[in-house]
């Protein structure tokens, strides 16, 4: 893997170092927003939309952005193309429509919140440093906005943040403990922290009470939600052949062994007792929540464990847009979510949770809304079912304490990502460019 990185690098020979001169359109603005477009994730597509509204009432209407993607089909479902807003196609080997891109633009906007890690695959992560790379040889702006900073596992990956990262103009991160994360990484860029951008998403008001139009069985019986996720099948990595029903986008593909899918069928069991449990006790109705398309393999694998199935619902983000799967998480009278934009869209509302989490991004909102200790768990504990059972069990029993720590939580959280439109003012106004009134 490294190799390739290497050999992208010789193949742009202009990519050295910083070029002075370049001209910037300042009145008129080209903006590149990279991040995880299209891939039918709830969380992505909740804070593109936030991120766009951020850019519009700073650099105004007239603005130009640019959305990269490797999923074109996929994004046009909730991005409309207009005069002032495009869709970019870049392919699986990104470097040189990444380049390509770069110049053409003024400034580079990093938008995904899984930014700084290689938990999910090392080829997100050099997708995000490429373009600061970029960015920085041609002498264009580059900031990330409101992102996150996890596990770098790789030695390659951290010299690589460190190197590149600190070619960032200014780093917006989501929270402290990122901050801490990348200057434990050596990253020398300005950081500030604020608050997950998708704090500020609303919904919209013809999604308003669609759960309850789409399943009315469940609405007079109260609805818990499962967000699930395989943890076993990541990373993804780098193969130029495998199984097709491992291959995530050729040429990457998920990790797969024997142990590996045998921890994942114990999971699946587990989380299928919980739902039984949910409708057999407490005469609830269960929404497995797939807050990205590829969920949905596993949100069916518990499915099909359930001795209770026909009280339970697949809403998957393949076919609901994130105003929809708000609306669904904010109606929940309970939430078991391994999503981290589950908890966060979830919190206007103080939906009751637990967190079955294997990635520092939940850990860590789970840590500043004060629910660690009692409300974390790792999905490979061994007591897991009896832990969530009697959690499960208090939070219906006794919502409000916890809901109080997640409305104080809603309140700090917000208030922290409504800073980011003002750092992007003070951001672009300190470089002579011209910002809406």
């Amino acid at each position: 893997m490294a190799a390739l990185w290497q050999a992208a690098s010789r193949s742009f020979p202009g990519i050295q170092g910083p070029v002075t001169g370049v001209s910037m359109n300042a009145s008129n603005p080209r903006v590149l927003l990279v991040g995880y477009n299209g891939a039918n994730n709830t969380g992505a597509e909740a804070l593109l939309l936030s991120d766009i509204e951020d850019v519009r009432a700073v650099l105004g209407a007239e603005a130009h952005i640019t959305v990269p993607t490797l999923n074109e089909q996929n994004l046009r479902r909730y991005l409309k193309e207009s005069a002032n807003l495009s869709i970019a196609r870049i392919p699986s080997l990104f470097f040189a429509a990444i380049d390509k891109l770069i110049k053409e633009h003024d400034m580079l906007f990093l938008v995904e919140g899984s930014t700084y890690m290689d938990t999910w695959s090392s080829a997100l992560l050099w997708l995000y440093l490429w373009a600061t790379r970029c960015a920085h040889a041609a002498g264009k702006l580059s900031l990330t906005y409101a992102v996150d900073a996890g596990e770098v596992r790789s030695p390659f990956n951290r010299r690589l943040v460190r190197t590149e990262a600190s070619k960032t103009d200014l780093i917006i991160v989501r929270a402290r403990a990122a901050a801490e994360r990348l200057r434990s990484f050596g990253v020398r860029a300005p950081i500030e922290v604020t608050a997950d951008n998708a704090f500020t998403f609303r919904p919209e008001r013809q999604d308003e009470g669609w759960v309850q139009r789409d399943w009315p069985e469940a609405a007079g019986r109260g609805l818990v939600g499962l967000a699930v996720v395989d943890p076993y099948q990541w990373p993804v990595s780098m193969r130029l052949w495998g199984r097709r029903e491992d291959c995530y986008k050729w040429p990457y593909y998920f990790s797969r062994s024997p142990e590996r899918t045998r921890a994942t069928e114990a999971l699946a069991a587990r989380y299928a007792a919980l739902a039984d449990a949910l409708v057999a006790q407490h005469g609830k109705a269960v929404a497995l929540i797939g807050m990205e398309q590829l969920d949905e393999s596993f949100a069916q694998m518990v499915l099909r464990r359930m001795a209770h199935a026909d009280q339970a619902r697949l809403f998957s983000a393949r076919d609901h847009n994130a105003s929809q799967m708000t609306v669904l998480l904010r109606g929940l009278d309970l939430l078991v979510t391994s999503r981290y934009h589950a908890c966060v869209l979830s919190l206007a509302a103080q939906v009751p949770q637990v967190a079955v989490g294997h990635d520092l991004r939940l850990k860590t909102i789970y840590g500043e809304l004060g629910l660690l200790d009692r409300y974390f768990f790792d999905p490979s504990d061994p007591d897991l079912s009896q832990l969530l059972a009697d959690r499960v069990e208090e939070l219906l029993a006794r919502p409000a304490p916890v809901r109080g720590l997640l409305r104080r939580g809603y309140v700090e959280h917000t208030a922290q990502a409504k800073r980011n439109r003002e750092l992007l003012r003070r951001f672009v106004q300190a470089r002579g460019w011209e910002v809406a009134a």
